[in-house]
Order: structure tokens, then C-alpha cells, then sequence
């Protein structure tokens, strides 16, 4: 069983940080995490400007590793399924990402398609950072999975399935003494996250990828 830490944030992060070799992930990764969306804490839209997409920790998915797995931050790719009615799959207008991330942020983009059958059922793979742990800046009790999603949305999706697939870590889970530096580590994060994936051996392409690309796609079981 994991532990709650409070260590401090380092005053000063490495912003132009790749996580992992040219080649691609290492062993454990990758690793999945399935589940409906639930509502969470209700902080990450109001207080931080990064709307996040809490799963349950306890998913079938998620065994054994999730138990043991260190507290801190990931980053990797996730897939949605969105009911028929849903903006994600209607609007062609481009959608602002969190407020946290500069104007000029572009999110990595997959170097796969999902198929046509996914991509009629609903489905839209996505680059992400996740966050697991305690968030010790707001003393949570229980632990947690917040998903980052590095896309903009009109509407939000609740209750939609969603599957991710971690592919590496970016940092241990630290406290913070103010709410400007916990945000500031979050774009941080997510700039990690962006030159990590655009990468060619991270970006879904290739044979090493065909069973975790089948799996987003909605395929398998979760």
C-alpha cells in the first residue's frame, strides 16, 4: 500500500525535460487504466484552470499495479467513447485548452488513427498527463486518479468511458507552499508530457504499439 509523502516542490524544475530514451517506454510501462469518468473534487476547472477527468482507483483494469505504483505524476495517451449527442464529436471549431497553458501550446499529436468502426462508436484517442496520489496541497485522505486531458472541450463527459494508457513517469507527487506554484508545475508537466510524446517510438506508431492501439480503440477488455 502506498503512502501519503509531503515533501516540497524544488524551487527550481527543468522545463525543457524529455522523460524516457529516443527508443521508447521501458518496462513497467506501459501500463492501463480503464473507467467511467466521475465527478471529482471539483477543483481542477475553478481553482486551477486544468479541468481533469477522475477515474476510480479501485478498477479491475488497474490491478496489481496501481496498489504499489509510486504517487506522483504520468503522462501518456487516453481514448474516450462520447455518446452521439456529444460536442467532441460535432464541433470543428477549435476549443481552447486549460487556462494554465500558454496560447501557444500544441498538444502531440498520435501517429495512428483509430479505425473507422472506433471512431463510429464514439471513440477519440487523446495525448494526456495523469496524476495519482494524495494531492498533499489540498490534504486529501483517499487516493486519487486525475486524468489531464491535453485538448479542449465545449462540453464535459461525465460518465463516458475512458481508457488510458500510461507510458512513462515525469515526477514524484510534492506539496506546495502556494497555489501559483502548484500551478506553475502543472504547465510544466504538461510541456514534459508534449515533447516526450512527439517523438516517433512514442507516439502509437509501429508494431510496439498494435496491442495497446487496439485496446484505446475500444477493443478487448477493460
Amino acid at each position: 500500500m502506498t503512502t501519503i509523502h509531503n515533501k516540497l516542490a524544488p524551487t527550481n524544475r527543468e522545463q525543457n525535460q524529455i522523460v524516457g530514451p529516443d527508443s521508447g517506454p521501458e518496462a513497467p510501462f506501459p501500463l492501463r487504466l480503464a473507467g467511467e469518468v466521475l465527478r471529482g473534487f471539483g477543483r481542477g476547472s475553478s481553482k486551477l484552470g486544468c479541468p481533469t477527468a477522475n477515474l476510480p482507483v479501485d478498477s479491475a483494469s488497474a490491478k496489481p499495479w496501481i496498489d504499489s505504483a509510486k504517487s506522483g505524476v504520468y503522462f501518456g495517451w487516453c481514448s474516450i467513447r462520447f455518446p452521439p449527442s456529444h460536442l467532441a464529436l460535432k464541433s470543428t471549431v477549435s476549443t481552447p485548452l486549460s487556462r494554465i497553458l500558454p496560447p501557444d501550446f500544441v498538444p502531440p499529436v498520435a501517429g495512428i488513427q483509430l479505425s473507422i468502426e472506433s471512431l463510429q462508436n464514439g471513440w477519440r484517442l487523446y495525448p494526456m498527463v495523469i496524476s495519482i496520489g494524495y494531492n498533499p496541497f489540498f490534504k486529501n485522505t483517499t487516493r486519487s486518479a486525475e486524468v489531464h486531458v491535453l485538448a479542449g472541450f465545449c462540453e464535459d463527459f461525465y460518465g463516458c468511458q475512458m481508457r488510458v494508457c500510461l507510458l512513462g513517469f515525469i515526477r514524484d507527487e510534492w506539496d506546495y507552499e502556494s497555489m501559483e506554484k502548484l500551478i506553475e508545475d502543472i504547465g510544466i508537466d504538461c510541456e514534459v508530457a508534449r515533447r516526450s510524446l512527439g517523438r516517433s517510438n512514442w507516439d502509437l506508431s509501429g508494431e510496439t504499439f498494435k496491442q495497446e492501439v487496439e485496446w484505446l480503440s475500444g477493443n478487448g477488455e477493460v
